[in-house]
């Protein structure tokens, strides 16, 4: 069966529909693609909003979107919006003129998921993405308003990390400074540099980086350039580190107009490429990367790619999940967390959850949610001993964690800190706010979501509360009115029976059931 769909990017700089026919034997197809140059970034960045102006321009193009859509009887649809529209102060008045005008729902996307949607259009080329990643890969999404460095080693993520080197931003920053076109051209050097080698001190220390996956607008314009005149058009996907500093070489001596003119580039747009050139160039310098892989993908191919895994059309070799929860681990390592006591929390924690199916009502993102709070439960310790609590909720509010929106990260920010602290029904307050995720529609809903999760994550956590894997291996099943914690270790266990009694209360109070601690005793 060949479904079609359509994906919409509202970007910083630009407009853009795909349409895509999909089915589960031939995979998936792109037969039409529009896209219209409009710099909600520049008011974005500038003003803090974005103006009437644009909104009217937004619209009438967003218009013509939707009668594309219908001449080819798409049946199903996603609009995403990303930096420019996420930082307007305006964005929720934009996006109801955008729905009452047009008919299409636009949703805003945290950065996190943004670029996680792109990492799925990766993933999605199979063949080359395995072999490429294999070795150290750094995924380099280079976008208007900032850039992304994912790290992967031997197929798993290490770490992702965001930075303020959009080349809008950087193109806007540059062109307010009263100076000639070599000086601009240091000083964007100058800013890219401060930001990289900050990043290359805290993530790349004893790393090697031999292949960059490089995704955007940016550098696909950038590699077309390349691939000028030498009959290859776009056909050409991987380029060396020698051949990207020969290109850097020559273009930098060109101006904005002499690229336009010699490349054919959308007036404006060429100004913006040097700040891209600039941080390709300085990431092959810091990295010794050896290639450069452009597959070619844009936000809309990641939007399609989701579409089609949620609907079971495609299905990844590549587990996604694992990467998130990698990733957690990883930044739990940072923060110098006891790995074992924290496998063994994470373990016994989703047995709670698995044995809890009839009582909690819960999906299994949640039970995702549930594995990232276990993994990040001591982080906090690293900061303060006394109130790690509060500091555990800080560090994961102020990390990213990719593929989770910016509610779910405050579902597990909140979930580490009730671990600990006493639960306050009525003190919960979400900084992104339901209206933000449509699939969390009411503040209650997530406060008895948290609460949930949360006597689940203390209960595993008091469970193991030496530290000593006392319990390790444990059986949990329900029975009756009682949550069953069956132990054969022949040891003293008189801490974990106190520990588990204080958490009876409030796991009662969720659950109505009382989790008793057991000794089996070998003959």
């Amino acid at each position: 069966m060949v479904r079609l769909f359509a994906a919409i990017d509202v970007g910083s700089f630009e407009l853009e529909l795909g349409i895509y026919e999909m089915s589960g034997k031939t995979g998936i197809h792109v037969i039409d693609h529009v896209k219209h140059t409009i710099a909600l970034g520049k008011d974005t960045y500038n003003r803090g909003k974005i103006s009437h102006g644009l909104v009217e321009e937004m619209c009438q193009v967003l218009l013509d979107f939707s009668a594309r859509m219908k001449a080819y009887q798409v049946e199903n649809y996603r609009a995403y919006a990303t930096s420019a529209m996420r930082e307007a102060k305006n964005n929720q008045i934009v996006l109801d003129q955008i729905r009452v005008r047009t008919g299409i729902d636009v949703k805003i996307i945290s950065n996190s998921e943004q670029r996680f949607i792109s990492y799925k259009a990766i993933a999605s080329k199979d063949k080359e993405f395995h072999k490429i990643i294999q070795k150290g890969t750094a995924i380099v999404d280079v976008g208007f308003g900032s850039m992304q460095v994912s790290l992967f080693d031997q197929d798993s993520l290490v770490s992702t990390q965001n930075m303020p080197l959009g080349v809008l931003r950087l193109w806007q920053t540059i062109n307010q400074i009263p100076a000639s076109a070599k000086q601009k051209q240091n000083i964007t050097v100058e800013i890219v540099d401060h930001e990289l080698l900050t990043y290359r001190k805290l993530y790349l220390k004893d790393r090697e980086i031999c292949n960059l996956i490089g995704i955007g607008d940016a550098i696909l314009t950038l590699l077309h350039i390349m691939n000028k005149g030498t009959g290859e058009s776009m056909r050409r996907i991987q380029i060396t580190g020698e051949e990207f500093q020969l290109f850097y070489d020559r273009i930098r001596k060109m101006t904005p107009e002499q690229m336009e003119e010699t490349f054919g580039i959308p007036e404006g747009y060429a100004a913006m490429l040097i700040p891209a050139a600039v941080i390709y160039k300085r990431l092959i310098e810091m990295t010794n990367a050896g290639m450069i892989w452009i597959p070619g993908i844009r936000l809309i191919d990641g939007i399609v790619a989701e579409y089609a895994e949620r609907k079971k059309i495609i299905v990844f070799s590549h587990s996604f999940e694992e990467d998130i929860i990698a990733a957690s681990r990883n930044m739990a390592k940072r923060y110098k967390s006891p790995m074992s006591h924290i496998e063994i929390v994470e373990t016994i924690a989703l047995d709670v959850f698995d044995n809890l199916k009839k009582y909690h009502g819960l999906k299994a993102k949640d039970r995702l949610l549930l594995q990232i709070a276990a993994n990040l439960h001591s982080c906090g310790k690293f900061i303060n001993m006394r109130n790690s609590a509060d500091c555990g909720y800080n560090i994961i509010m102020s990390n990213e964690i990719i593929g989770l929106s910016h509610v779910e990260r405050e579902i597990v920010a909140n979930v580490v800190r009730y671990n600990i602290q006493e639960f306050r029904y009525n003190q919960i307050y979400l900084e992104a706010g339901p209206s933000k995720d449509s699939s969390l529609a009411e503040p209650d809903n997530l406060t008895l979501k948290i609460a949930k999760l949360a006597v689940i994550l203390r209960l595993a956590n008091c469970i193991d509360r030496s530290h000593k894997g006392k319990l390790r291996g444990c059986r949990i099943r329900v029975k009756e009115n009682h949550l069953l914690i069956t132990t054969e270790y022949a040891g003293d266990i008189t801490l974990e029976r106190m520990m588990v009694l204080q958490c009876t209360e409030f796991f009662e109070e969720i659950y109505g059931l009382r989790p008793v601690l057991r000794q089996k005793r070998k003959v």
